[in-house]
């Protein structure tokens, strides 16, 4: 109670604030039994949690004090630690920096032997005028004097309070509306900060909501706002908790109460509120006002009647009101976006930041190491770096390394639980503060979040729609989707023009046990299944051609979903279903980079499937010697490739029999010891096939094998004209991967023979092709021919920074070329003998951690450095 107005007394609904101070581990018993009789008495204890830090950092507890009414001291035998350049403990400087004001209730242990600086602090103690002290023997007996000392005090000021004059005007009294003071530093937010503040320089912005899920930090980042815009309003800030205000009506009251004005009756609050607000240039804080969006039009109101008050709110959902300003909460980078899969940027992330430091407030000897990054770092990704979560999971660092936490967060809502005491309960796990959110939506928005649950993240409007007729929705889809991205349970991004959507791996877990418990998570998946089925029938059929960069963007929207769907596919056994999506999407799935995972897929449905058409087991067993010929190359694979084409054949697919045929004459030319002259026969005749089906981009990659067959025969003039026709096949259907293909391979013949220039030209070309398609492995082909044109012309940093860029995409997308087509290390190897070897390793390693494009952007950009056209 330090209000220095004896007239003040609170409500019930803004209580009173008891500092204690004391040992910690010492009066452990007493803190927990005094913490009983405060909160017996509905009162607020402010104390550091037992079990918590044992030596509080000096503005810690500073902070604790400032938003204080009542101190209570209890002391016993010890005088506490004194950190490092303090000449105090925390015990004594905790008194000392107690408000006069503030009432002081002094507790001291009977028959304690007391250190001698605590003898002096207590001596110091009786001498004040100011401080009640009483003696106790045990905490029980404590809690009894706690309880009675404060009811007595509370009484006092309550007969103060019914004496005082009624004042006729509403007065402020911001005490009363204190920001919640901080308690750990905010991590990952300054650019955020500087954008709520540099809309509150803007007189004209009177309305600021913070939107954003739970758990996102959107509070904690308020607080600070508070911190760093108190100079910007001379009439002070105003922090009103909402997140026990239910009722639209009560919003006003509550205000009201925050800033001390009362409702008496004699007046309606609005004008109160008008009156007390009149001329003051203020900042209002409505935290958590998602159940009160009803109200939203109240504020509105407010503008007129306080024309200086600016108001900022925290919220899950979007006020939708006039003159509203947004700002996004996002969560917190667990990555640098450049260089997604480097560990090494990614340890200094926001995300990594936090996990850490409170992981270090639990476990002091909790670090990053060399040893445990990647673990750390794939924990704040799985958890898509949601700060709750991510405190969440710092909490059990105390009993689990971060390797064994990481293999646990499979399934993420069971692990996190038991958050720290003080915060409301719908956040003290994440299934509670999930449950919350969806319990502010209507009955259909809850069963469509509850549908799209199933999607992967990176989904658009055409699939949801889909989905709806599927399972029958019975809310307009546009409207549900609106609903759930104002309310922060989806997220949407413009991509391309398109818009994606996409929801927090915890709410979508949630949404599938809310599936499983309504007995529908098949039917939505069979639904989900069949809308990326269809997705693949109609993209497929423009990936050879003309329109086939608008089909690989329309697929790689939602790759995610397509792997969803086929996997989903593959779990129930539809063998032909899976075999037929895999085989319409051959050029998507090679683009994508996914041609070692979807052989898996064929014989996993293999193992459990019964009779299965020719088609199905041709489609399966070329995925099967597709991956085996370029890691484990042999003289089988071909034969097997060859039986596939009869079959293929057998089913009337004159375009299958033409792939398996040529294939195998590829993978002949990838073994140890190819017969040149059989693997020529088998590619020429798999081109004359594609020629007569129409198919230039089969061609084209027929002539890129028939050149590769000449390059190992030492005929690079025959090479070069097979390459050149190849480009001019795939140009000629439209088709710009079998392009950057067949370019990357005529780049290649005229580095061979001397023309560097010219191979630049080209490489360059079938990069930017390769990065217009997204496409992994082109990007690391054109980044290997350019770092051989950086080594023949002996420039080290280049050529080791796009050798390691190389190295690392090759690694993370596990698509290797057959060793006797690697060509780039030798001129890597003869740069070395002639150069400074040492200083080309450190290039690599710095290129290691480039990501994919940006090492692409690298690329380009030194041949424009270099003057070549």
């Amino acid at each position: 109670m330090s209000d220095d107005a004896p007239g003040r007394i609170r409500t019930p609904d803004q209580r009173l604030r008891i500092f204690v101070s004391s040992t910690l581990r010492e009066l452990e018993p007493e803190r927990r039994a005094v913490r009983g009789a405060i909160e017996r008495l509905h009162l607020a204890p402010v104390m550091f949690e037992l079990g918590a830090r044992p030596h509080p950092p000096r503005d810690l507890y500073r902070a604790y004090l400032e938003q204080s009414d009542v101190f209570i001291g209890i002391y016993g035998e010890r005088y506490g630690w004194i950190a490092p350049g303090e000449e105090i403990s925390g015990l004594e400087d905790e008194y000392r920096l107690a408000p006069p004001a503030m009432p002081r209730l002094i507790y001291l242990r009977e028959g304690a032997s007391r250190e001698p600086r605590l003898d002096a602090l207590v001596a110091r103690i009786e001498q004040d005028d100011a401080a009640s002290y009483k003696g106790y023997d045990s905490p029980e007996s404590l809690a009894e004097l706690v309880e009675a000392d404060l009811a007595t005090l509370l009484a006092e000021r309550f007969d103060a309070a019914r004496q005082a004059p009624t004042a006729t005007a509403p007065g402020i009294d911001l005490r009363a509306a204190r920001a919640p003071a901080p308690y750990t530093r905010l991590i990952g937010r300054e650019r955020e900060v500087d954008r709520v503040l540099a809309l509150l320089d803007d007189p004209a912005n009177r309305l600021v909501t913070l939107v954003g899920p739970g758990g996102i930090g959107k509070s904690r980042l308020a607080i600070e706002v508070v911190r760093r815009a108190q100079e910007r309003f001379p009439d002070g800030t105003a922090f009103v908790l909402l997140e026990n205000v239910l009722e639209p009506e009560l919003l006003l009251p509550t205000i009201g109460y925050a800033l001390g004005i009362r409702d008496t009756g004699e007046m309606p609050i609005e004008q109160r509120l008008a009156i007390a607000l009149e001329g003051r240039r203020m900042l209002i804080v409505l935290d958590n006002f998602e159940q009160l969006v009803a109200a939203a039009p109240t504020i509105v109101a407010l503008f007129s009647a306080a024309p200086e008050v600016t108001f900022l709110v925290t919220s899950r959902t979007l006020l939708r009101v006039r003159g509203e300003r947004v700002v996004d909460v996002p969560p917190l980078a667990a990555q640098d976006a450049d260089a997604p899969d480097s560990i090494a940027r990614a340890r200094s992330s926001p995300a990594v930041e936090l996990l850490a430091e409170r992981a270090h407030a639990v476990k002091p000897d909790f670090a990053v190491t060399d040893a445990n990054a990647e673990a750390v770092v794939g924990i704040c990704r799985v958890l898509e770096g949601l700060p709750l979560a991510l405190e969440l999971a710092a909490a059990r660092m105390r009993v689990l390394t971060p390797a064994a936490m990481l293999r646990r967060l499979d399934r993420q809502l069971p692990l996190l639980v038991d958050a720290s005491r003080d915060l409301p309960p719908r956040q003290r796990t994440l299934r509670s503060t999930i449950e919350w959110s969806t319990g502010l939506l209507a009955e259909p928005e809850r069963l469509a979040l509850r549908d799209l649950s199933v999607f992967s993240p990176g989904f658009t409007l055409a699939s949801v729609e889909a989905l709806a007729a599927l399972r029958g929705w019975q809310a307009d889809v546009w409207t549900a989707l609106e609903t759930l991205v104002d309310s922060s349970l989806l997220e949407q991004d413009d991509v391309d023009g398109e818009a994606v959507f996409s929801m927090l791996q915890t709410v979508r877990e949630h949404g599938v046990e809310q599936l499983q418990e309504a007995g529908e998570e098949r039917a939505a998946r069979d639904a989900h299944a069949a809308v990326y089925v269809d997705l693949a029938r109609r993209e497929g059929r423009g990936l050879g051609w003309a329109d086939q960069l608008r089909a690989v963007a329309r697929l790689n929207l939602e790759r995610g979903n397509l792997r969803g769907a086929v996997r989903h596919l593959v779990s129930t056994g539809d063998a032909e279903t899976v075999a037929d999506v895999a085989w319409r999407l051959f050029l998507y799935w090679w683009v994508g980079g996914y041609l070692t995972e979807v052989p898996l897929w064929m014989e996993q449905v293999s193992d459990g499937a019964g009779d299965r058409s020719p088609r199905a087991r041709a489609i399966a067993t070329f995925y099967r010697c597709w991956r085996d010929m370029w890691i484990a190359p042999s003289h089988d694979i071909p034969a097997q490739l060859l039986e596939a084409a009869e079959q293929f054949a057998a089913g009337g697919d004159e375009l299958g029999v033409a792939m398996t045929t040529a294939t195998a004459g590829l993978a002949e030319l990838s073994t140890p010891d190819p017969d040149l002259a059989t693997a020529t026969a088998r590619v020429e005749e798999g081109a004359r096939r594609f020629r007569a089906v129409g198919s230039g981009w089969g061609e084209s990659l027929a002539l890129v094998a028939l050149g590769r067959a000449s390059t190992l025969g030492g005929d690079l003039a025959t090479a070069e004209e097979r390459f050149r026709r190849a480009v001019e096949a795939a140009e000629g259907s439209g088709d710009r991967f079998a392009a950057t293909v067949a370019t990357h391979h005529l780049a290649r013949v005229r580095l061979f023979g001397g023309d560097v220039d010219g191979a630049e030209r080209l490489y360059v070309d079938a990069l930017e092709g390769s990065v217009a398609l997204r496409h992994d492995e082109g990007v690391a082909y054109g980044i290997e021919g350019l770092c051989a044109v950086a080594a023949e012309r002996g420039e080290v940093e280049r050529a080791g920074v796009l050798a390691g860029a190389a190295a690392t995409i090759r690694k993370r997308t596990a698509a290797f070329d057959a060793e006797v087509f690697v060509f780039h290390t030798r001129y890597l190897a003869a740069l070395a003998e002639r150069a400074d070897a040492g200083a080309l390793r450190e290039a690599e390693e710095r290129g290691r951690e480039y990501g994919v494009f940006e090492a692409a952007a690298y690329a380009l950009a030194g041949v424009g450095a270099s003057g070549v056209s």
